[in-house]
């Protein structure tokens, strides 16, 4: 029974450090301020859409090689070319994911909704990359696809605190003076399908709204751009004095 417990001892100490021997930071750590506020909980932020050089610095922010650079650039890619929501993305298993289709399954969106979502070649190719490198690792099948890979805690859920702090973090390194966040790389997505002339019912379906009247009012907001050319295209009324 000593034994027992301390081996036990011994395996919760082994959690509290990387493969190195040394200390890890509390935010890597499981159930890191689990059950706890955020700090801007109840605030509102203005919807802030990046651009596309933008999103590609976010990207390129990361390393191009070793796991964790692998695992963020596919996180980011699926929450901008999927609009998946950041606790959608978090919860995704293997099963979710069809290579061959080059879909993704939502099970339990918001409300509990089910839906597919199309991903563009291209960008599921990154997400392929990862899951490769995922299986080489030795990662649980049964884990997120989204997960730790820190020893021994590998297949580990992901907490949406974590990667609060880590693409805040990316964003800082690209440079990039607009708030950072995994919902914007949504509200980013809903815009370049509205300038891609898509049809509103795509939209919608692909964000998983339960009606085109939100889908409607969620693109309006995010980018009024007839209202916008209208008022470039407007004459300027004083001929004799040029602005």
């Amino acid at each position: 029974m000593f034994q027992s417990i301390r081996w036990q001892r011994d395996a919760d100490q082994s959690e509290l450090l990387d493969r190195r021997g040394h200390p890890r930071p509390a935010v890597t750590l499981p159930g890191h301020k689990a059950g706890e506020r955020p700090p801007n909980y109840g605030q509102t932020f203005p919807a802030e859409v990046l651009t596309t050089e933008e999103v590609g610095r976010l990207i390129a922010a990361c390393p191009r090689r070793g796991p964790g650079g692998l695992r963020n650039r596919a996180l980011i890619v699926v929450l901008w070319r999927g609009g998946l929501r950041c606790a959608e993305a978090l919860d995704l298993e293997l099963r979710d994911i069809d290579r061959e289709a080059g879909t993704i399954l939502i099970r339990h969106g918001k409300g509990n909704r089910r839906r597919v979502v199309g991903v563009d070649p291209p960008a599921f190719a990154v997400l392929e990359r990862w899951l490769d490198e995922r299986s080489a690792l030795g990662v649980p099948r049964g884990a997120k696809v989204f997960c730790s890979i820190t020893r021994p805690g590998i297949g580990a859920p992901m907490s949406a605190s974590y990667w609060r702090a880590a693409i805040k973090r990316l964003g800082e390194k690209a440079g990039i003076e607009k708030r950072v966040h995994s919902h914007g790389l949504r509200h980013t997505h809903a815009v370049e399908l509205s300038r891609e002339r898509l049809p509103i019912l795509y939209i919608s379906r692909q964000l998983g709204h339960s009606n085109l009247a939100i889908t409607q009012r969620y693109v309006d907001h995010l980018e009024p751009g007839e209202v916008i050319a209208a008022m470039q295209a407007r004459d300027w009324p004083l001929h004799d004095a040029t602005p």
